[in-house]
């Protein structure tokens, strides 16, 4: 790759919207330099798992003709290029979220989030990996394969928006789009090194993607960006927020300018585990360079013990039993009633067209249907709930772990799997977080935390993840990027 495309594949789409609008550099010379560049690392990473490079030259085209001709209302992405998670609709893409029976699924229309960043002038360039139905936290499935990290291949992208992390990390797109009920945008984002905020619940509409979840848990799941510079995340989440008029819990809200939060005067509740799983210690000093620097800014420093976080994965699967709708078992059959005893010998005779994680949540699901306390985790996390925004308030944040360790190995996540209740419970209590990069660990993988506050309070969290950016240097080139 040329050295005067290299600039291009570390800016943020912010920067390359401007240098577009200017004339400094065409749209097509900035898609064609990230096309290059997934040409060159997918077949290490397969992260991009279809793609449509032919239709986003000639938009990219399209969009330097119109620039050109001068026409008016351009979109603040004009020209950007961007990856779209594959569980979201995308006209002319494959649907199947990781789903061997949907593999000849092609749409023919935009999910909502979809359509409202092709309208802000954004071009997709492909569909990006998945788990299996996008629920379990490494991005592997029998349509598409495994995808892997780009600090470091034997480790994990993390998931549902495996694949978006993947890409976005290596440098070979700006931004993308993911979705996130249990840590699906916030875990990727923390193991490829980038940021991810999932906003508050019901604030951008989840219409047009497979799976949906029962009406009981829309609210807690998220649609969001994940993106290699923080300066994107206030202006993507502007383009995607709002009511659409099918999602029945996405609701008005006004996002607040973060150059309006006075970082000197935040409460920062600070919060080391979650009191059930240890977090690794580069973590934790990395979450403590985060306070001690927020408390050289004038912020108050609290650092609680919250025993109810112990419980987070019950808190979470409550909601989720609870949340009605089709369950896991049918739409892993979709259509087909699968038995999950049965398709576990299948799986271990080499016969399922399933993945073990999948399998196994659709036993979990059915166990779970019969076990006591669902009343009382549900009560639990009322109570939490309630705690949390007393804690932080109107003017703070709270510092949590993003997982238990940087990026673990392929597979490691199954023993045991109840790590991404760290991000999972804030699913469950709907407030909005971003995950934020801090640099390397001696390892040379990527170390972050989760910046969380009070609902529709999205714009406090990503004003800290822009100084926290400035201050520790937010995402890092990896070693294999054509950036390097």
């Amino acid at each position: 790759m040329s050295t005067a495309r290299e600039p291009l594949l570390r800016a943020s789409a912010i920067d390359l919207a401007g240098r577009i609008r200017r004339r400094e550099v065409s749209s097509r010379a900035v898609v064609d330099a990230h096309i290059d560049a997934v040409e060159r690392l997918n077949p290490v990473l397969n992260a991009v798992v279809a793609d449509r490079f032919v239709a986003a030259r000639a938009e990219a085209d399209e969009a330097d003709r119109r620039l050109a001709a001068h026409e008016p209302a351009l979109g603040p992405l004009h020209g950007v290029p961007c990856t779209i998670k594959e569980c979201f609709a995308l006209v002319g893409m494959p649907n199947t979220s990781g789903l061997v029976s949907r593999r000849s699924v092609q749409v023919d229309h935009d999910a909502t989030t979809v359509a409202r960043l092709r309208a802000a002038g954004a071009i997709p360039i492909g569909v990006t990996n998945t788990s299996e139905l996008c629920m379990w936290m490494e991005s592997n499935n029998r349509v598409y394969g495994r995808s892997n990290n780009p600090y470091d291949p034997t480790r994990i992208v993390g998931g549902s928006s495996g694949g978006e992390g993947a890409i976005v990390g290596s440098g070979a797109s700006p931004f993308g789009l993911g979705s996130d009920i249990g840590g699906s945008i916030r875990m990727p984002a923390f193991f490829n090194g980038v940021f991810g905020h999932k906003p508050t619940g019901g604030l951008v509409p989840s219409t047009g993607q497979y799976p949906s979840p029962g009406p009981g848990a829309l609210a807690s799941l998220a649609t969001g960006p994940l993106c290699r510079r923080a300066e994107d995340l206030m202006p993507l989440l502007r383009v995607l927020a709002g009511p659409d008029g099918f999602d029945a819990v996405c609701k008005e809200a006004t996002l607040l300018d973060p150059a309006d939060v006075d970082l000197s005067t935040l409460r920062v509740v600070d919060i080391a585990d979650n009191g059930f799983v240890g977090v690794t210690r580069d973590l934790r000093e990395a979450q403590q360079r985060v306070a001690t620097h927020l408390e050289r800014l004038g912020a108050r420093i609290e650092r609680p013990r919250i025993p109810a976080l112990k419980q987070s994965l019950e808190i979470w699967s409550e909601m989720m039993s609870s949340a009605g709708g089709t369950s896991f078992a049918d739409l892993l059959g979709d259509g087909r009633q699968v038995r999950p005893a049965r398709e576990l010998l299948r799986w271990a005779a080499r016969r399922s067209p399933h993945t073990l994680p999948a399998i196994v949540l659709a036993m979990v699901e059915k166990w779970a249907e019969r076990l006591p306390g669902a009343e009382r985790a549900a009560r639990v996390g009322r109570e939490l709930r309630a705690e949390i925004v007393e804690r932080i308030g109107p003017h703070g944040v709270l510092l949590f772990p993003s997982y238990a360790s940087p990026a673990p190995r392929h597979y490691v996540p199954l023993m045991p799997p109840i790590r991404w209740a760290y991000t999972a419970i804030w699913n469950a209590l709907q407030i909005p977080v971003t995950q934020v990069p801090l640099g390397l660990n001696a390892q040379g993988l990527p170390l972050g935390v989760q910046v969380g506050a009070v609902h529709d309070n999205d714009h406090v969290t990503i004003a800290v993840a822009l100084e926290l950016e400035r201050a520790f240097g937010g995402w890092v080139v990896p070693p294999m990027s054509v950036v390097a």
